[in-house]
């Protein structure tokens, strides 16, 4: 995969495909409905990823490292912003840790590119990271994700890993997440669920992460009001719209490295 339609980014590369669900933030994931899509289309890579549970596709548990997916971002000769693994979990507990350390070589050799690596297992990406010294990158960007005030914890993993920017998904944001320590986080993105049986999210909610990116000096990007309610179907991303606060919030932070 290449182009993008996420506000953030503006490729994605997935060297990895398969995961497994961990937090409420997981139920919804486009990710495995898009995976039954691809072994439909005859893709190898997402055979046998999903199951059907409920009349919806959910991950399996079962997940692939894809070994001629690695040199992608060689082929990529203009300078791109890369979302990575938007299909998965680098951190996932079935990578290993030398596909990881594949994975860092191809971003060590591509400087031309920005990456960005999103987990919703930072209590191993801390751990990796902190054991090779090597993998502290001016051009890999490490995040994690937070939907509720039960995820919060992940910040304080995220916190302790070297890097050059940290950032904080706060999507789907689906409750309060109360008080948070942003400090050593560089970047917080804001957004709604949407598709089926998607969950609203509360202005309220959006307000307390918008005052504490301010506190602490965090960049704030709201990606989307996402979609929900009986005309889920109907509407789009777009009929919701991005604006909070009667603007938009494209906000970008400035890496440490």
């Amino acid at each position: 995969m290449a182009a993008t339609d996420i506000e953030w980014t503006d490729a994605t590369w997935n060297p990895v495909a398969g995961c497994s669900i961990v937090s409420k933030g997981c139920t919804n994931c486009y990710a495995m409905n898009l995976a039954r899509r691809l072994e439909a289309m005859g893709v190898p890579k997402y055979a046998g990823l999903t199951r059907k549970s409920g009349g919806r596709s959910v991950w399996n548990g079962v997940v692939r490292e894809d070994l001629e997916a690695l040199r992608i971002p060689d082929g990529w000769k203009k300078p791109r912003t890369i979302f990575v693994n938007s299909m998965s979990d680098l951190f996932h507990p079935a990578v290993s840790d030398h596909f990881i350390d594949s994975v860092w070589q191809v971003m060590r050799e591509t400087p031309r590119h920005q990456y960005q690596i999103l987990t919703k297992r930072p209590a191993r990406m801390a751990e990796f990271v902190n054991r090779r010294i090597s993998a502290i990158l001016p051009n890999v960007w490490l995040g994690t994700s937070v939907e509720d005030e039960e995820a919060v914890v992940r910040i304080d993993d995220l916190r302790i890993v070297p890097a050059a920017m940290r950032f904080i998904s706060f999507e789907p944001l689906l409750g309060c997440v109360g008080t948070v320590n942003l400090s050593g986080i560089h970047w917080a993105i804001v957004g709604g669920e949407s598709g089926c049986g998607a969950r609203p999210i509360r202005e309220e909610w959006i307000d307390s992460i918008h005052r504490q990116c301010i506190a602490s000096g965090t960049a704030f990007f709201f990606k989307q009001w996402g979609v929900w309610g009986k005309d889920a179907k109907r509407r789009s991303k777009k009929a919701n719209g991005r604006e909070y606060r009667g603007k938009t919030w494209d906000e970008m932070p400035q890496p440490i490295l």
